[in-house]
């Protein structure tokens, strides 16, 4: 018979469990969990016998893609990736996944949560300011970034985008303003949102020179991965610019040193929370589980990842 193995050392919501197990067994397959393990060797004992893999925010290492000797399709169930190594996959034939934009609303309200939080100062009792009027830049136009320029919109700000991937006229049609570099972006705006994966080329691209082109007071809101922030640069920033202020859905490595110099600036969550949601957690859950099925049953690699 057919297997899937769920493994998540951050399990799914029951519901999301649930969901997933009516799709698998459904289609004839056995489902097997692996939840909140503490163990590598855990999880590569489970990958022994498996056809098709469900993982969130684990890590598919090397060792564990060549643990799994049946394995023929995984799945991330969020948008990142970068915690599977594609090109092992790609050696064994084994078909990596995603599910973009099972999350995005999520994510995007997060966003939006964040920026509010932060600019009326942590509800502490003082005066903040408006999001409203405010230009915010989304940086990187994807499935995320759409959602975080429609909520603006409703908050009444103005909203810039630069993805040289997306066609201008795509994002004018939507009532966004698209700029023609980066540095536009972030030179115009007050907030930035920032939508990037990160790879090769945009590990640390975020740094000192392009941040310093940010307006008096501008704020960066980090809901994609901390690597492609040069905290090096982040920190010169925050101590020469004593108006910025930096938002992430993950704590850089040198938040203590935030913590300790910068109150009142800065909020980073305690982990990375974009998908925490119930509804998110439901939703990525039931496309990996049906991506497996589809690409067993008819080979549809609609959201491969590796080559």
């Amino acid at each position: 018979m057919t297997k899937v193995l769920i493994a998540t050392d951050k399990p799914f919501a029951p519901a999301a469990v649930n969901a997933i197990r009516e799709v698998v067994e459904g289609a004839g397959y056995e489902l097997v969990l692996l939840e909140s393990y503490t163990d590598k060797a855990e999880l590569i004992a489970a990958v022994a016998d498996v056809d098709g893999m469900i993982i969130r925010s684990d890590k598919a290492t090397r060792e564990v893609i060549e643990a799994a000797k049946n394995l023929k399709v995984i799945v991330r169930a969020g948008a990142g990736y970068d915690n599977i190594d594609l090109e092992a996959c790609t050696e064994k034939g084994i078909v990596a996944m995603n599910t973009p934009g099972q999350n995005s609303n999520a994510v995007a309200e997060l966003a939006l949560g964040m920026m509010v939080f932060l600019a009326r100062k942590g509800y502490n009792g003082q005066a903040g300011v408006e999001l409203r009027g405010k230009n915010i830049g989304i940086h990187a136009y994807g499935n995320v970034g759409k959602h975080v320029a429609n909520i603006a919109k409703g908050f009444g700000m103005t909203v810039y985008a630069f993805d040289p991937f997306v066609a201008k006229e795509a994002i004018e049609a939507d009532g966004v303003k698209a700029v023609d570099t980066v540095e536009e972006l972030y030179s115009t705006c007050h907030y930035v949102s920032l939508h990037i994966p990160a790879n090769d080329k945009t590990k640390k691209s975020i740094n000192y020179d392009l941040l310093n082109l940010m307006p008096e007071g501008g704020i960066l809101v980090n809901t994609a991965r901390k690597e492609v922030i040069d905290e090096e640069g982040m920190l010169k920033l925050m101590e020469d610019r004593k108006d910025f202020a930096y938002i992430s859905d993950i704590a850089p490595d040198c938040k203590d040193e935030f913590a300790a110099k910068y109150e009142g600036r800065f909020f980073f969550t305690p982990k990375k929370m974009g998908a925490q949601t119930a509804e998110a957690n439901i939703n990525a859950g039931i496309a990996g589980a049906n991506q497996i099925v589809n690409y067993i049953e008819k080979g549809d690699e609609t959201f491969r990842v590796n080559k």
